[in-house]
């Protein structure tokens, strides 16, 4: 990348600039237009021509199942975006990928501050304070599991399991930023989300000490 932008919408254009034409799942094009990466030699889309249809687009996959995780490799094919602004294109990719190019505008300029799962666990409270007693080997499974972009969630991880300990079970680019490949925009993650934590809590209950 040339010299870190100040703004997510400079980052985009030197996105475009540079060819880097594919986030997620989407394969971007200089005209403004959005598509399903599996998409790219189809030319039987449903065409859609605002940002605000990448909502509905990203709501649902192709089972019409609603998708909790808009990171989740199952978004559902068969649609063009043909939008007309290089504003309205960063609007979509924000609808499809909430945050997406904010995350990665602030690790170009040096200020992402990742967040390990245990602080993340620390600071549970409610129904979720029981994720603390979450053990190391757990926590390690459990990543493993929900994380992998192979069904899973696309995005790259920048967080460790404490501070200096790094998560294992996982392979080294989906940890790392530095074998990004040539043309694509990185999800970022920089905690563990929410849906993560729920799936921690069952697990976590099971390390309650017995009752006699």
């Amino acid at each position: 990348m040339p010299v870190a932008p100040s703004t997510c919408r400079e980052l985009l254009v030197q996105c475009l600039e540079s060819n880097r034409f594919l986030i997620g799942q989407i394969l971007l094009s200089s005209d403004y237009t959005l598509r399903h990466v599996e998409d790219a030699d189809r030319d039987d889309l449903d065409l859609f021509n605002s940002a605000t249809d990448a909502r509905l687009i990203a709501r649902y996959d192709a089972q019409e199942e609603f998708r909790p995780l808009k990171t989740a490799p199952n978004l559902r094919r068969g649609w063009l975006l043909k939008l007309g602004t290089l504003e309205e294109m960063e609007r979509a990719i924000e609808y499809f990928y909430p945050a997406a190019l904010g995350l990665w505008l602030s690790y170009l300029n040096g200020s992402l501050k990742p967040t390990s799962l245990r602080q993340t666990l620390d600071r549970q409270t409610g129904m979720y304070r029981i994720t603390q007693l979450l053990k190391p080997d757990q926590a390690q499974e459990l990543v493993a599991k929900s994380c992998t972009s192979d069904g899973g969630c696309l995005r790259t991880i920048l967080w460790d399991l404490t501070p200096g300990e790094p998560l294992s079970g996982l392979p080294a680019e989906k940890l790392s930023l530095d074998t990004l490949p040539t043309g694509r925009i990185p999800l970022i993650c920089r905690e563990l989300c929410n849906l993560v934590i729920a799936a921690a809590r069952p697990i976590a209950k099971g390390n309650l000490p017995k009752k006699d």
